[in-house]
């Protein structure tokens, strides 16, 4: 039974279409079938002429469903994967991102291990990570006009540049705080590094199952970032005072205009996205590296063989630093 692979790419960048190529002929020659979208085909043909004419590639949704695939494979930034995500959700496929971008915090490799992400796919050596999303649902005049949902976040946002918003946020039920701004943040863990992170919130482990709330340039005492329950129900009312529209985004990518009087609630959303994971680096290792922070000084952990003390010790002052 042939393997298929779902192969993704950042077409309109030309790094990430050699990439794309050069998995494509890799899979190919490991006995593996790519898989690819009937627009990245005619984009790649337009780039790189005949250099695909001898690969078997299928047609996503048209030659092989997407539920089909084994992997989808991502070359480019955390925004190429963010437009993954949206592609093959509820198809229950995991994906596996290579970075060919800048931060990179959704990609499982970097563009020098192009080749070893190939190989984990031939090997099927990798596992399943499920990571919370976020459903999304619209409320005006009560009645419910849209809907929607994020792996990183949801955000209301200001329309015009020239005036705040008037907003009031509310948890399970009740509402918190009512202040202008610029807008609000909803995460998840994973999206806490990214829009809630620029907007001052806190960086959350992806382990932790939480949800985050981050005002944006609040005129308020308080407007702190607030941690809920993954179970909570997160909203934001846009007040009717002076007429301001607002605009719903999730992930940055699907937008939806609030009116005046409209209402956003936030929850867990019952389907995760799946990210195909080889490397067991802590998340504070992949923080570091990412952000480029600075560790000089550190010592690391007490090895275990040295003696450690007794209370009584501190006590006495025996106690020494180390």
């Amino acid at each position: 039974m042939t393997r298929e692979i779902l192969l993704l790419a950042h077409t309109g960048r030309r790094d990430a279409v050699e990439a794309a190529v050069t998995v494509a002929e890799r899979l190919h020659s490991e006995g593996l079938r790519p898989v690819m979208l009937e627009r990245d085909i005619a984009s790649l043909n337009h780039v790189i002429g005949d250099r695909l004419r001898g690969l078997p590639l299928a047609v996503a949704d048209l030659e092989v469903p997407l539920a089909d695939c084994e992997v989808g494979m991502v070359l480019g930034g955390d925004g190429s994967i963010l437009r993954a995500a949206d592609l093959v959700r509820g198809s229950g496929l995991p994906l596996m991102g290579v970075n060919l971008g800048h931060v990179g915090f959704l990609a499982e490799s970097e563009r020098t291990e192009l080749d070893a992400s190939v190989q984990w796919v031939v090997d099927q050596n990798y596992t399943v990570e499920r990571r919370m999303a976020l459903d999304v649902q619209v409320w005006h005049a009560g009645r419910h006009v849209g809907s929607s949902w994020a792996l990183n976040e949801a955000s209301i946002e200001k329309q015009s540049r020239e005036r705040m918003i008037d907003l009031i946020i509310e948890i399970d039920g009740r509402p918190v705080s009512a202040f202008g701004c610029d807008g609000v943040v909803m995460a998840t863990p994973t999206g806490s590094t990214a829009y809630a992170f620029s907007a001052g919130g806190p960086v959350v482990w992806p382990e932790v199952q939480a949800l985050v709330m981050v005002p944006i340039s609040a005129h308020a005492l308080f407007s702190r970032p607030l941690v809920t329950d993954p179970d909570s129900i997160m909203a934001v009312e846009v007040l009717q005072r002076e007429d301001e529209q607002g605009v719903l985004w999730c992930d940055g990518r699907r937008f939806m205009e609030l009116p005046p009087g409209s209402r956003v609630e936030v929850t867990r959303s019952a389907e995760p996205v799946l990210l195909a994971r080889v490397h067991q680096t802590p998340f504070s290792e992949r923080l570091v590296d990412k952000f480029n922070l600075p560790t000089t000084g550190w010592r690391g952990p007490v090895d275990p063989a040295n003696q450690v003390p007794t209370p009584d010790a501190f006590h006495r002052g025996e106690a020494t630093k180390r």
